[in-house]
């Protein structure tokens, strides 16, 4: 929506008859044709992109029938995760913690702020934590806010990868590795150790969200609760290594 936010841009589109409404229309329709035709045709069309939810508002005016779900992750995991991973993002210094929790910060003010404001009834903030210690819980809730009848099918979702109508995979996606995993353990804690120390004694002064969202800023670890059986007994079982990467995906996850 940059071109709004110039005075004289703005005006010089509508002096050229480009009014809101038709940029409006016509990002629509561009949305909306990249969403539907880029995987198979579906009753419900999903957009997976974390960064989406910075124009949630926006977005939310152009599709009236729209539903967001703000995935809200301990920040300092999100970072170790992107760091370890190499996830590219414009603006973020991967070889310093403390930017990057510092632009984590700023984008998740951004993010759950918008979230706020399009309201509880079209934006649910998820928290991973508890999806992933709890995921029948959470599952149903976000189903229930969906408006979408429940499938046992949400809770194996390592068993539909790559069948007609199920889970698609991205050969070079970053997360795909685990991905192909049933909801686990793992990455959780994972972050832990890692954080340089005085990053972790300015926690509070550089991620002031964390508080905000629940998370204690000092907890090295934390506590984020006790898992379900179902998860403890999946955690289990990859770390025996009971998941492999299909053979269409092997040699493209490190791309």
């Amino acid at each position: 929506q940059a071109w709004s936010k110039s005075g004289r841009e703005k005006m010089r589109l509508g002096e050229a008859g480009v009014t809101d409404q038709v940029l409006d229309a016509a990002m629509q329709a561009f949305i909306l044709e990249v969403i539907a035709k880029h995987g198979e045709p579906a009753r419900y069309l999903c957009n997976k992109d974390p960064f989406t939810l910075k124009s949630s508002v926006y977005l939310s005016r152009l599709f009236p029938n729209s539903k967001f779900l703000l995935m809200v992750r301990d920040g300092r995991a999100s970072v170790h995760s992107m760091i370890t991973r190499k996830v590219t993002i414009a603006g973020f210094d991967l070889n310093s913690y403390r930017d990057c929790l510092t632009k984590w910060n700023k984008a998740i003010e951004v993010m759950y702020a918008q979230c706020l404001e399009v309201g509880r009834s079209r934006c649910l903030p998820v928290y991973y934590e508890q999806l992933v210690l709890h995921p029948e819980q959470s599952m149903h809730a976000i189903m229930q806010f969906l408006g979408i009848s429940w499938s046992d099918a949400v809770l194996h979702h390592e068993e539909l990868i790559g069948k007609p109508g199920g889970v698609s995979l991205s050969k070079i996606e970053r997360s795909t590795d685990q991905v192909i995993k049933p909801v686990n353990l793992e990455a959780l804690s994972k972050w832990i150790g890692h954080i340089p120390g005085d990053v972790l004694q300015d926690m509070a002064h550089i991620a002031p969200m964390l508080a905000r969202l629940g998370y204690d800023p000092y907890a090295n670890p934390p506590n984020y609760g006790n898992p379900d059986p179902l998860v403890v007994n999946n955690t289990h079982r990859v770390l025996k290594g009971d998941y492999k990467t299909p053979a269409n995906l092997k040699g493209h996850l490190q791309v």
